[in-house]
């Protein structure tokens, strides 16, 4: 989710992190109260802040998820979406998508337009 979809989506992220913690995953950050929030990236040369939804541990790797919700601004997402997926896969790390119902379309389309081969997790 972008900055400005997470107020209005935090019963989403909240039903995401009971769902990340019934799986066994510890250390949990997440941009919401409550929660520890997790590492921003700066876009050099503009003021646009990257902060995965939520990153935690399980096994000793680190998995960065992110909230697939029908979005006004997909470029944003995009470019979002592609820089972690590259952070991820540079340090080793696992990066998910986690969608719901009414936006199985919206995130399937955006990973195909982003060329990504990744199934997202419906809750």
């Amino acid at each position: 989710m972008i900055a400005q979809d997470k107020i209005e989506n935090s019963v989403f992220l909240k039903e995401s992190l009971r769902y990340l913690e019934n799986l066994g995953f510890d250390n949990i950050k997440a941009d919401l109260d409550g929660y520890e929030t997790p590492k921003s990236y700066m876009k050099k040369g503009s003021d646009v802040t990257i902060t995965p939804d939520i990153v935690a541990e399980k096994a000793g790797r680190k998995h960065y998820f992110e909230i697939s919700l029908k979005s006004e601004q997909p470029k944003l997402l995009k470019s979002k979406w592609r820089f972690l997926d590259v952070l991820t896969r540079m340090k080793d790390h696992k990066f998910k998508i986690i969608t719901r119902r009414g936006h199985y379309k919206f995130t399937q389309d955006m990973l195909d337009d982003l060329n990504m081969d990744k199934s997202p997790i419906k809750l």
